[in-house]
């Protein structure tokens, strides 16, 4: 893909430099974590000697007892899994990166984080906007990689979620079919203690009576494999979920069992760290306790210790780290293939079920949030500057395309179709939210006024504002969600009039979707037959150059 100058400025920046930092409360806290079961286990070992590990009968070849063995269905799943959830983490790193900021509050306040991937603290003399604060990530790392290429790490990340979850739900409902759930899923609260006791052996740095795995697992495997499957990858889907805009407006007694939107956003990235743990100690373990035998049990299906299952777990894996440059490869080549084929996937399941959603959730006054990110490029149009310095005194919202009734209206008209207010929650792609009071025009009222004739299907909002590599800025919206309630043209933000720097003289809100929808320092509107008929024919500016979705209800 040709990369013009603009567009590299935007994907290779000058500062890439990389720091974590975790709030001093939040690592001590974690350190307590981890370090208390350690010392706990050093202080048994020390003073009571290591602890006797009981022998799983069911993991001794000779007296085997229960189901052993993978069958074929185990060891596909174990594969495509492998794939999918490392496509899952590089997509969400870069995801991760276009704000590097997690909270447990949905105000995202700079300052309120408890750990950020950036050197930089938010600057208090001049306008920092989301996309200023997002992050470089080497493609080595992330899918893509880079910077600011969120549209594209979306796009891979809901395609593989589609393989995760039918991949579990063929896992899960082999198990429940057959008699391997009794390998993972505990039966007695016995198998605490002796996990216990298998993890004082490997804290004091030995080796637990290793049981073969073929046939059965020891207590602290059978409760880590539970955990991965029957509760982190849960929890990852769940708490993804949380992150919509559409279902948290329509339920938010939902979001609020995770502690807010930030609340699954933190949950969901510890949830991608759990996976990253576990593959780590997964693979070490295999290692350590017979690799060439253990292969040839998830890869052949067979106990022996040939070579076969470990030259063909090699090529398996090379296959996935191919897998990975091939998508870096799409990605830069052929993204909007890509895009087509997520929005083929996500857009019919969206429109049944997210899109359907009415938003419901309001805020109090109480609840607004004392920092709002700002974002999108300021408009540098003369014409806009005049309008500005004068209040916005003589601006006009053209309003054409297929109506009835086209019509120039100033403030004082618009207002004079009756006016809405509403606290609501934004929710923007690159992950940060903010809770503000917005009064305006209800959609519906405006297209009431101008009548759209029955070929108007979309409808087309141009901004003053420049788009992220040059030209006019431009979002759409079909008819059906610019209709809904609390759809409506902002002229007011907390209590005031709108500010310049969040979209003046007039932006839009749509509860039900992402941020960038709701465009920012509205020129003109006109209705148009569909969106493929304006820019490059996706729906929007960002979605023409960033590849974001047409529909972004999550």
């Amino acid at each position: 893909m040709q990369v013009t100058e603009a567009e590299r400025a935007v994907y290779y920046p000058q500062d890439r430099r990389f720091r974590i930092w975790i709030r001093p409360k939040v690592l001590l806290l974690l350190a307590v974590l981890a370090l208390v079961p350690l010392i706990f286990a050093w202080l048994q070992g020390a003073f009571w000697g290591l602890p006797y590990i009981m022998s799983n009968s069911a993991s001794a070849p000779a007296t085997a007892s229960g189901p052993h063995g993978f069958p074929i269905w185990i060891r596909c799943c174990h594969f495509f899994n492998l794939f999918l959830t490392f496509m899952l983490i590089r997509s969400g790193l870069s995801i991760l990166m276009d704000h590097p900021r997690l909270y447990f509050n949905d105000g995202c306040t700079p300052g309120t984080e408890w750990i950020r991937f950036t050197p930089l603290k938010v600057p208090t003399d001049r306008i920092w906007t989301a996309k200023d604060d997002n992050r470089y990530i080497s493609p080595l790392f992330g899918l893509p990689g880079y910077c600011h290429t969120v549209g594209v790490a979306r796009c891979w990340h809901f395609i593989n979620v589609y393989g995760f979850v039918l991949t579990g739900v063929f896992f899960v409902s082999g198990l429940l079919t057959s008699d391997q759930w009794q390998r993972l899923v505990p039966t007695s609260w016995a198998v605490f203690v002796q996990a216990w006791n298998t993890f004082v052996t490997y804290a004091n740095f030995h080796l637990p009576p290793e049981p073969d795995g073929f046939y059965g697992y020891n207590a602290l495997q059978q409760l880590a494999y539970f955990a991965t499957i029957f509760i982190m990858a849960p929890v990852s889907i769940l708490t993804g979920l949380a992150m919509s805009p559409a279902l948290v407006n329509r339920f938010p007694a939902y979001t609020r069992i995770f502690g807010g939107r930030q609340g699954a956003r933190s949950i969901h990235f510890l949830m991608l760290i759990g996976f990253i743990v576990f593959v780590v100690v997964h693979v070490t373990l295999v290692a350590l306790t017979g690799f060439a035998r253990n292969m040839n049990h998830i890869v052949l299906g067979v106990d022996d210790a040939r070579p076969t299952g470990m030259v063909l777990g090699f090529i398996g894996i090379a296959l996935v780290v191919l897998s990975w440059v091939a998508a870096h490869y799409i990605s830069w080549h052929f993204p909007r293939g890509l895009q087509h084929a997520e929005k083929a996937l996500m857009q019919p399941v969206k429109m049944v079920t997210l899109d359907r959603f009415i938003p419901q959730e309001h805020y109090t006054r109480e609840q607004i949030s004392p920092h709002f990110w700002p974002n999108g490029r300021m408009p540098e149009r003369e014409d806009w500057k005049r309008l500005a310095a004068d209040g916005f005194k003589d601006y006009k919202l053209k309003i054409g395309g297929l109506v009835e009734n086209p019509a120039e209206l100033s403030l004082e008209d618009l207002r004079a179709l009756g006016e809405q207010e509403t606290i609501t929650m934004h929710h923007c792609i690159q992950g940060w939210s903010g809770i503000a009071q917005w009064r305006g025009i209800p959609m519906r009222r405006m297209i009431a006024h101008v009548k759209p004739n029955a070929g108007a299907q979309a409808i087309a909002f141009y901004s003053f504002g420049p788009a992220l590599f040059g030209g006019t800025y431009y979002e759409t919206q079909d008819l059906y969600n610019a209709m809904k309630p609390e759809c409506l043209l902002a002229l007011e933000m907390n209590g005031k009039p709108l500010p310049p720097v969040y979209g003046a003289p007039l932006r839009l809100r749509v509860e039900n979707q992402l941020g960038y929808k709701m465009i920012k320092w509205i020129e003109r509107i006109e209705f148009i037959a569909s969106e493929k008929l304006v820019g490059e024919g996706e729906g929007g500016s960002n979605e023409d150059e960033e590849y974001f979705d047409l529909l972004p209800n999550i």
